[in-house]
């Protein structure tokens, strides 16, 4: 307490002497710097206030002081930047705006300043110095009032700065409302637009209440009047994301209708303050709403979430309509997995054919590096044209199918059929990888002995099989890397998730479709179904491309900055281990190195397949606002399924015309059915997503440009 007093004692003896701008400046930021204290308790700010008040007000000459200095402070700021301007980007776009926020974490702003948003940017605001604004008590407003000289009202300066921020902030909504991208975007644009139309007219009838001096009654009306056309603005503009979601997600077009979203909240409240009966408690309201919007216009992390949380759902909806096609669920489904994976297993094979070709080039780190990410990129391109797959590539697809499944717990047998799921996952990805290591094997076998037979070389030389198994050994950083390449896993999934948005936001398969040069080359229809094809196939190649060129060159990235980080991916690797084993020769089979490296490759499928999924899984919660709450009833439905029928997440399920069906998965079956249902609680991303935005709309119907919905799922709420 005698420090705070000794603190307290210094502003108030510097108040009393002569100050230019940056010492008023300064004085000010050393004062709220006394009032915040430790910043952890909002009545503790509010009562060091309260004692400032009085303090001041127990002495004529610090009263004359601090007039003095509210006085110069008034008549040397402006205050409409700040009211109009805080926590809006200088240009409507997403980058600007990054920019801007880095600019102001790197880059310390002046006190030098008559422009009241600078110097809030040098003061640095907070929800803290909200919530004490929103504490004082009556004493302390009362004594603020007499001090500041609003005992008569707001003066008429106030009134013009609150009036010309009002006047910019609806000049703002009306300009972003007639822009052509949220224009033609609009559910009618004709009828919706009127609304903007009608924002001005509405802001002129206030101006001539208030400057006419119109009764109380004449200006509410007014007042009322306008905010009825500003919510009519709101709403027309969040039909827009009607059409983004069956479009395509733009996340410049979604930071400009949260822009427009926020500038109508901040007209709501600059019109509190011109109506406020309390002059300085509608002054201290405003000056809270601005602290939080200071706050968030400093923070990257909520610019990030509250602008591409669309992007995010629509990539992970995407993904979990690819999702679909990797579970099995029934006997048939599961030997077509075996023998698509059997096929892509054969393929890379040939992979690793091509991956030890291109060793012994001995290029330089790069061209290697890009050369092995070619060899990946059509090699899991041609898989996917052929049908087949990749085991490891499918968890980053199958995490958003699964997330989905999770929006259905509220359901009455909603956590069985989560608990199948999982069941079915499973077997799915115990089938891929069976499926891709038994033909990879023999396929790489098959291609040692061919060589050896007409060449009387193998694929690798001894010292190349030597280094293999050294590199592929269970103590070494075999899992780390593994890890790693799940990583690399998910990268690709999200990169084919934006690539696909992208494609269909900006109509490229109509462009190619109706291309003048495509039709007099190919003819209308042929042109017509190359774009068809594009569509439906452009985020698997996105996918195949992006995770085979990052497989080849991000090591070598990697290498550049010392990292040392290198892939391990299940399959290439059981294709690398039998073509050093066949250099070696069955007597490898007595190697301890031979058996560390298959301990090795036993880690690496699990932990490629467990990161990508987990990433991916954790992605589409978050998009599809699924609530972890009750994930204990999900683990304890497992954990039944587990003891009384494990076989069901290995072997497929028998048909509906099978006459055995196994007591095992009979029990299992009834215990499940007697668990209680799960609620899905309310989106967790509470802070990337307005309390205040209206409900989510309603997708429409599939469009010709845009590929079928394959999932039942409803988009879960968009930040409107």
């Amino acid at each position: 307490m005698r420090e705070h007093t000794d603190d307290l004692l210094q502003l108030l003896h510097r108040l009393q002497t002569p100050m230019n701008r940056v010492e008023r400046h300064l004085w000010l930021y050393d004062a709220l710097q006394w009032l915040r204290g430790a910043r952890q308790v909002p009545a503790d700010a509010a009562g060091r206030m309260g004692l400032l008040v009085d303090a001041v007000r127990a002495r004529p000459a610090l009263v004359q002081a601090w007039r003095d200095w509210w006085q110069a402070f008034l008549a040397d700021t402006d205050a409409t930047p700040l009211l109009a301007d805080l926590g809006f980007a200088p240009r409507t776009a997403f980058m600007s705006e990054l920019g801007q926020r880095l600019r102001l974490k790197w880059l310390p702003a002046s006190p030098d300043s008559r422009d009241l948003q600078t110097l809030f940017e040098f003061l640095q605001p907070d929800a803290f110095d909200a919530q004490w604004l929103q504490a004082l008590d009556v004493h302390t407003l009362e004594g603020l009032q007499a001090l500041m000289g609003l005992d008569d009202g707001l003066p008429v300066a106030a009134s013009a700065n609150l009036l010309d921020a009002l006047t910019y902030c609806v000049g703002q909504v009306s300009a972003t409302g007639y822009a052509a991208e949220i224009r033609t975007r609009m559910g009618d644009p004709r009828r919706d637009t009127q609304a903007f139309h009608a924002l001005q007219p509405a802001l002129a009838a206030l101006r001539q209440a208030l400057e006419s001096g119109a009764p109380a009654a004449n200006i509410d009306e007014a007042a009322q009047t306008l905010r009825e056309r500003l919510d009519a603005c709101r709403q027309a503009a969040n039909t827009v994301y009607t059409h983004l979601q069956a479009h395509g997600i733009s996340v410049g077009i979604v930071f400009r209708l949260r822009q427009l979203r926020r500038r109508v909240i901040r007209c709501r409240q600059l019109l509190e303050a011109l109506q406020a009966r309390d002059t300085l408690r509608g002054w201290l309201q405003l000056l809270a709403h601005l602290a939080h919007e200071s706050e968030d216009s400093r923070s990257l992390r909520q610019l990030v979430l509250a602008n591409s949380h669309m992007l995010a759902e629509k990539v992970a909806e995407r993904s979990a309509e690819s999702g679909e096609h990797y579970i099995t669920r029934n006997r048939a489904e599961y030997r077509d997995m075996l023998r698509r994976a059997a096929g892509g297993g054969a393929v890379i094979g040939l992979t690793t054919w091509a991956k030890f070709g291109i060793y012994a080039l001995a290029l330089s780190p790069f061209w290697a590096g890009l050369a092995a990410g070619m060899n990946y990129a059509l090699s899991f391109v041609l898989i996917m044209l052929l049908h087949w797959t990749v085991a490891t590539k499918q968890p980053a697809v199958t995490a958003p199918a699964m997330a989905q499944r999770l929006k259905q717990l509220q359901h009455e047998g909603g956590v069985d059929g989560f608990v199948d799921e999982v069941a079915h996952l499973y077997r799915s990805q115990v089938a891929a990888i069976a499926g891709n290591l038994g033909a990879v094997v023999p396929m790489v076998l098959l291609i040692c002995a061919t060589l050896w037979a007409a060449t009387g070389q193998a694929m690798v030389t001894p010292e190349k099989a030597a280094h293999v198994l050294h590199e592929m050994h269970l103590l070494g950083p075999t899992a780390l890397f593994a890890a790693f390449t799940g990583v690399l896993l998910f990268a690709s999934s999200i990169v084919a998730g934006w690539v696909e948005n992208a494609f269909v936001l900006h109509r490229l398969d109509a462009a190619i479709a109706h291309h003048p040069r495509w039709r007099r080359w190919l003819g209308p229809a042929r042109s017509q179904a190359v774009g068809d094809w594009v569509l439906r196939h452009v985020s698997g190649l996105a996918a195949n491309i992006s995770l085979g060129l990052m497989l080849g060159l991000v090591p070598v990235v990697a290498e550049f900055f010392g990292l040392g980080l290198e892939v391990r991916h299940v399959t290439l690797s059981a294709g690398q281990i039998a073509a050093a084993s066949f250099t070696l020769g069955p007597q490898v089979l007595a190697s301890a190195d031979f058996w560390w490296a298959i301990g090795g490759l036993l880690v690496v499928g699990p932990l490629n397949l467990g990161v990508s999924f987990y990433l991916a899984f954790r992605v589409a919660l978050a998009a599809q606002s699924v609530s972890g709450q009750y994930r204990g009833r999900i683990r304890q439905a497992l954990r039944e399924r587990i003891r009384q029928a494990p076989m069901s997440f290995v072997r497929p399920p028998p048909e509906p015309g099978d006459a055995q069906v196994s007591e095992s998965a009979t029990d299992a079956a009834s215990a499940d059915q007697k668990t209680e249902p799960v609620l899905v609680n309310e989106p967790v991303l509470g802070s990337a997503v307005d309390a205040t935005a209206p409900a989510s709309p309603q997708p429409p119907p599939p469009t010709p440009g845009r590929v079928a919905e394959q999932g039942s799922s409803p988009p879960s709420a968009h930040p409107s």
